[in-house]
């Protein structure tokens, strides 16, 4: 069994990534303090005060560190730059370092978005990124810091859905909420990417792990698709009215953020050193609904309580 620390373990990825890991190994979540009653231990830091790196690995004494902290509202990133460079850079780096010292096996979560978007076709790990925001090159910078301090670790560039403990972090979950009150939304017909079921993600992360593989990949589902016809696919999945979504282009939305509009990213490389097929979206959305109608929301968002 091995002691994985989770760093961001109230985010999307991080409660889900937990409960997968939970199953066969010992978590250790760190949390600001929004996690309240999880099934896992529960560290409470703040690791922006870099003082407090040291006490919380003393503390863990971890064999693996998964780190999903990061600020990833886009807009939020536009408006707070410095705030986003620290969390998504710096810290990173410092983590990165530790784990290097410590000998500590290290995963950090990027983003698709460090690309332009002006590519036909798939991005592989080779190509190089040009990032069109504040958040994009925030998580460029934290893989260069990352693979500066600590060569071995694994970078993932990840984009997924699934249910978070606000039950609004992820797209899914809008479509979802929106479309079950009734209430008209937009889709993107021109911003393309590669989404992935949370727990195919977390999954993914520890066959990594397990494996003991290092660099660069990308960690992304199998089939790219446009946001509108993700959220058909999620309205006729759930039963919901689908013309509630309306097409349309991401230039005229009046978000602060640049979108790319082709975040296909190739999965070649990670299929390949896994030795296996990477999960279809098909069968995301399946146990995506499946969640929802065994409670897996409710149950999730509890932990706060």
């Amino acid at each position: 069994m091995t002691r994985i620390l989770i760093t961001g373990a109230s985010g999307l990825l991080g409660i889900n990534l937990a409960m997968e890991a939970m199953r066969e190994h010992e978590v250790i979540g760190v949390d600001r303090g929004k996690l309240k009653s999880a099934p896992f231990q529960v560290l409470q830091a703040d690791l922006l005060h870099m003082d407090t790196l040291d006490s919380v690995f003393d503390s863990a004494r971890p064999d693996a560190l998964i780190n999903c902290a990061a600020l990833a509202n886009l807009e939020e990133c536009e408006q707070h730059p410095e705030r986003a460079r620290i969390l998504n850079a710096g810290m990173p780096g410092e983590l990165a370092d530790v784990c290097a010292q410590r000998n500590i096996s290290f995963i950090h979560l990027s983003t698709d978005a460090v690309f332009d978007g002006t590519k036909v076709g798939a991005y592989t790990e080779e190509d190089q990124p040009n990032p069109q925001g504040v958040y994009s090159q925030s998580k460029l910078d934290g893989e260069r810091a990352v693979r500066q301090a600590n060569p071995q670790a694994i970078i993932a560039r990840v984009n997924f859905f699934g249910w978070s403990l606000t039950n609004s972090r992820s797209l899914g979950e809008f479509f979802v909420n929106n479309l079950s009150a009734e209430k008209p939304v937009n889709g993107f017909t021109d911003v393309i990417f590669c989404p992935m079921l949370v727990n195919h993600t977390a999954r993914l992360l520890l066959d990594m792990l397990e494996k003991k593989l290092g660099g660069l990949y990308h960690v992304v589902g199998a089939q790219p698709m446009s946001k509108y016809q993700f959220g058909l696919e999620v309205a006729r999945k759930f039963g919901l009215n689908e013309s509630l979504i309306s097409p349309k282009s991401v230039e005229g939305s009046g978000l602060t953020a640049k979108r790319s509009h082709n975040l296909w990213l190739s999965i070649h490389k990670l299929s390949t050193d896994l030795g296996g097929e990477i999960p279809n979206f098909s069968t995301g959305l399946n146990e995506f609904y499946t969640q929802h109608q065994q409670g897996y929301p409710q149950k999730i968002r509890g932990y706060q309580q």
